[in-house]
Formats: structure tokens, sequence, C-alpha cells
């Protein structure tokens, strides 16, 4: 975190995906990533590692920080002068990260809440910048957590991917959902529903669901102005066609763009693009 730490100080994990120019305003948790059961954590191993590996082939896992690693990260900051911490993670139903944090966060009798967000990558991250901004505004935990939860509830992501394959390999959908998709050959576009990766539509091409994609989007918009975050892994042109595309159809204020987390890339496979809405205030 740059600068003088704040009262109330933000922690996330790397799966929120946070672009570099925001990054550096909250506190990040890497998770690790193994390539050919090479470990390193998020940033020494990166998504075009894993889309290059999983194109190949060749085995990638991943696993959550350790409670030791959360505990160090809170140590750190209180350290440098914050007085209570708010860890902001990826829902629990998709990682033990919120778990880990929870097992050091324990040991601080309670200044140190944690957020399962119930969501994955920027479905992460703009709770987490919305604790931020309540944070910098000089506000207490209660209000900082609020203020996350209610841009919990104004987040919704969309997922395409090529294949659901690597998602069933990583037991983060059902394999029968998977079998259809690979015996149909269809391009499913997915949602994240109670913490959990649901398919939303399937449809037959991957230009047709990348349409549909920006129309889901622009449904939940609902005309509201949004911030929007667009990712991909190995597929830069489709990341820039949906922002163009989200850009023309909605009233944007801040727009984010970069690849997914190294650990998103192992579970999603080359191809993904997530557009993430954000919804700031209804007409």
């Amino acid at each position: 975190m740059a600068g003088s730490t704040p009262r109330i100080a933000v922690v996330t994990d790397s799966t929120a995906a946070l672009p570099a120019d925001v990054a550096h305003e909250l506190t990040v948790v890497p998770v690790t990533v193994a390539i050919d059961g090479r470990s390193g954590l998020e940033g020494d191993n990166t998504p075009a590692d894993v889309a290059e590996a999983l194109a190949a082939r060749r085995p990638v896992t991943t696993s959550r920080p350790t409670p030791t690693a959360f505990a160090e990260t809170y140590d750190k900051l209180f350290a440098a002068g914050a007085e209570r911490i708010l860890s902001v993670h990826i829902s629990g139903a998709l990682s033990g990260t919120a778990g880990s944090a929870s097992v050091a966060a324990a040991e601080y009798e309670g200044r140190v809440e944690v957020l399962d967000t119930r969501s994955a990558g920027m479905g992460v991250g703009f709770p987490a910048l919305a604790a931020v901004e309540a944070a910098r505004a000089g506000a207490e935990l209660a209000a900082v957590r609020a203020a996350a939860e209610d841009a919990m509830r104004r987040t919704t992501p969309f997922i395409y991917v090529d294949t659901l394959e690597f998602l069933r390999r990583g037991g983060r959908i059902g394999a029968p959902q998977a079998l259809l998709g690979t015996a149909l050959a269809v391009k499913p576009i997915l949602g994240v529903r109670d913490g959990v990766v649901v398919p939303l539509d399937k449809v037959r091409t991957a230009a047709r669901a990348l349409s549909r994609l920006v129309e889901r989007a622009e449904e939940a918009a609902g005309g509201a102005r949004v911030d929007v975050a667009v990712q991909h892994v190995a597929a830069p042109e489709r990341m820039d066609a949906v922002l163009s595309a989200l850009v023309a159809r909605l009233d944007v204020r801040h727009r984010y763009t970069g690849e997914v987390s190294a650990v998103l890339a192992a579970h999603a496979g080359p191809g993904l693009v997530c557009a993430v809405i954000s919804v700031l205030e209804r007409p």
C-alpha cells in the first residue's frame, strides 16, 4: 500500500485481479499457483504462463494462502498504524481463502473482520475498492464493511469460457453441466450466484456468446451509471471488443481492463472473457 496506512486498512486476495492503477490502494495477499508441480505466488506464475500450460495439457494447480500468510499481513498493517482491518475475499464456495483469513482473524480479538463476497474476480475487487473509499473518508469499521456489502449487492459478473472442461476439472462446476456443454458444442455464459458458478446461457458460437454477454451486462445495468471491468485469459482482442460494446451501450464512469488472476485462469482456461458490472445509481 502506498503512503500512510489508514486507520481502517483493507486487505484482499490476488483472485480479485485488481488492475495495477488501483491495487496499490489496499493490501493484496497472493494465492499460490503451481505449474508442473513447481509452486509460485500469483505474479511469479502469470495468467499467460497458466494459459500456455493448459493449452499444452500440463498440470496446473492452485492453493489458498495460509492463515500464517494472513496473520503476517495483518501484523504488518497494525505495526504501520492501522487500528482495524477489513479482509475482503473470494467466495468460500470456490476457495478456502476466506477460511484461512478467518482462522487468522480469530487471533485479533475483533480488530480484523473477514468478508466473503460470494463472488470472484472483480466481483471481489469492486467491494474491496468500495471499502477503501469508505475508509479513506474516515468511516469506522462497521461502515467500511457496510460499503463493501452494498457494493456486493450492486455488482454482477458475466463470464464467457470456450469450454467448461477446466471448471469441471477443478470442481467449480458440476460434471453433468460440463458434459452437456461438450456434447452440444455450445459456448457457455456463466454467472456467480450464492457464491457458486452457474450457467446463464448456452449458444452455438463464440461471437454470439460474447454478444449475449454484452446484452446480459446491459440488462444488469438497467440504465444506471456503472463501473465496468472487462478481463481475459489469452484473449485480449475479445476483451477489447466487449469493452467497446459496453462503453457504447452503457453510462460508464470507470473502466478497468487486463487479465484475470492466474488462479481464475487455471480454473477457466484460455479464451475466457469476464465482464463485471457495478451499478452506481439508478436513473
